[in-house]
C-alpha cells in the first residue's frame, strides 16, 4: 500500500464537532476499504488567501493514509459530494513524517512568539544599545 496525505478545507461556519466529524467520516471510509489513518491533524481556522464559495476562512484538516489508490479514489469522490467540503488535496508522498506536520510545528513556534511579546517590548534581535540622548550630537534645523 501507499503512503497519501490528504488536507481537506470545511466551511468557516461550521463549528468545531462537525469538522471533527467530517475527519472521522474520512477515516470511516478509509478503514471500511482496506485502508488505514495513520495520523489525524486539526490545523484549526485560518484565513484564505482569496475567497472560495464566500468563505474568507475555512478549517483544515490532514489525514497521512496508507491506503492503496482505489481508496483515495473513493474517498475522493465522497469529498466531492460534500457540501461542506470546500476543497481538498491528496499527495503521494514516499515516508511518513514522525512527529508533528510543518504546519503544526509552525502554529506551536509563532504561539511561543507571541507569548514572549505579550511581557513587554518586541525582541529587537541583536540591535546594539544606542545609549542616552545627551550623549549625542544634534543636528541643527535651518528650516529648508
Amino acid at each position: 500500500m501507499a503512503l497519501y496525505e490528504h488536507v481537506f478545507l470545511a466551511r468557516q461556519d461550521l463549528a468545531q464537532a462537525q469538522v471533527d466529524a467530517l475527519a472521522e467520516m474520512a477515516a470511516g471510509i478509509i478503514n471500511g476499504n482496506d485502508g488505514r489513518v495513520v495520523k489525524t491533524e486539526n490545523w484549526g481556522l485560518r484565513s484564505l488567501a482569496y475567497k472560495i464559495a464566500k468563505n474568507r476562512k475555512a478549517h483544515y484538516v490532514m489525514l497521512e493514509i496508507d491506503a492503496p489508490g482505489s481508496v483515495i479514489a473513493e474517498l475522493e469522490r465522497q469529498v466531492q459530494i460534500n457540501e461542506d467540503i470546500i476543497r481538498y488535496m491528496t499527495v503521494k508522498i514516499d515516508a511518513s513524517e514522525e512527529g508533528p506536520s510543518v504546519m503544526m510545528r509552525k502554529s506551536d513556534r509563532d504561539r511561543e512568539r507571541r507569548g514572549d511579546r505579550e511581557g513587554g517590548r518586541p525582541d529587537r534581535g541583536d540591535r546594539p544599545d544606542r545609549g542616552d540622548r545627551e550623549d549625542r550630537p544634534r543636528r541643527s534645523f535651518d528650516g529648508e
